[in-house]
């Protein structure tokens, strides 16, 4: 066999014990499926994909605010050298080559850590999920530390759990 036949087989093999694990949670009894809690469908691997924020980052009037009064800087400059409008919301805005969020650093990662907004603090367990849940893997394609292939009605559960969680940490 020769070098590409030899890695064309091993790349298959891998593909074929994938997706007997993929297969095996998804089982029809999703009470034994290997999805139950919310590190079993995301572990963050600090890698900054999702600072890259894909139609941007969008902050509340509560996140602009904190921001500004953490990088200290007044409100009317803040929005017009950090943000962006989008529609009628404000996004933060991205790095012109990178496309990543304004305030991440390669070193640091992310400058305003203690003060992110709340779209970064939540993610990946964000609304749209629950109501699309298709919208997970595609979501997955882009960050490494999200599980592909939760069978949904799990995947609804555990998002929409973590969403409440959310909730009750902001009131």
């Amino acid at each position: 066999m020769d070098f590409e036949s030899e890695n064309l087989s091993i790349k298959q093999a891998s593909q074929s014990i994938y997706q007997e694990d993929v297969e095996s949670k998804k089982s029809d009894d999703n009470l034994d499926s290997a999805f139950k809690k919310t590190d079993d469908i995301f572990k963050c691997v600090m890698c900054g994909e999702c600072c890259r924020g894909f139609g941007g980052t969008y902050v509340t009037d509560d996140d602009i605010k904190k921001i500004a009064q953490f990088i200290r800087c007044d409100l009317i400059k803040f929005k017009a050298e950090f943000c962006s409008k989008s529609g009628s919301k404000y996004v933060l805005s991205q790095h012109s080559q990178t496309r990543k969020c304004i305030f991440f650093d390669n070193e640091k990662q992310c400058s305003i850590h203690p003060v992110k907004p709340r779209m970064c603090r939540n993610w990946p367990f964000i609304k749209t999920v629950v109501n699309h849940p298709e919208n997970w893997n595609v979501m997955a394609d882009s960050c490494p530390g999200m599980t592909k292939d939760v069978p949904e009605d799990i995947l609804i559960k555990i998002v929409s759990s973590e969403i409440i969680k959310q909730q009750d940490e902001c009131e």
